[in-house]
């Protein structure tokens, strides 16, 4: 069965190539490039939505520009939970000589814990 010839003039929906980086950075953000793989996928996807809308059809891509939105993201927000993480360890360890009585104030050291083992 012989395929019908194409019409003059029609020619098929491009996926938008700002969806594809969205999603591509999305990816990026998620394991090489934590911060500006997820700005960019935010970025691109959110323009990728805006020219996949306003090409009456012409462009398609609106779930790969979604998908980029979503693991930028969710980098983002990996990104922030990470960084609180380690402000919280890094103020603890700081904090941390506060918390415990020092024996170096003490004149005699450790010695009164060494008499009174024997």
């Amino acid at each position: 069965m012989a395929s019908d010839p194409p019409l003059y003039g029609y020619q098929p929906a491009q996926t938008s190539p700002t969806a594809t980086l969205s999603l591509v950075a999305g990816i990026l953000g998620l394991s090489v490039f934590p911060l500006f793989g997820s700005i960019i996928a935010v970025a691109a996807g959110y323009r990728a939505k805006r020219e996949i809308a306003e090409s009456d059809g012409e462009l398609t891509g609106d779930g790969l520009a979604t998908v980029g939105l979503a693991l930028g993201y969710i980098g983002l927000g990996l990104l922030v939970v990470g960084l609180c993480g380690f402000a919280a360890v890094f103020t603890g360890l700081c904090a941390l000589p506060l918390l415990i009585p020092s024996v170096t104030n003490d004149p005699t050291g450790w010695l009164p814990l060494v008499s009174a083992w024997g």
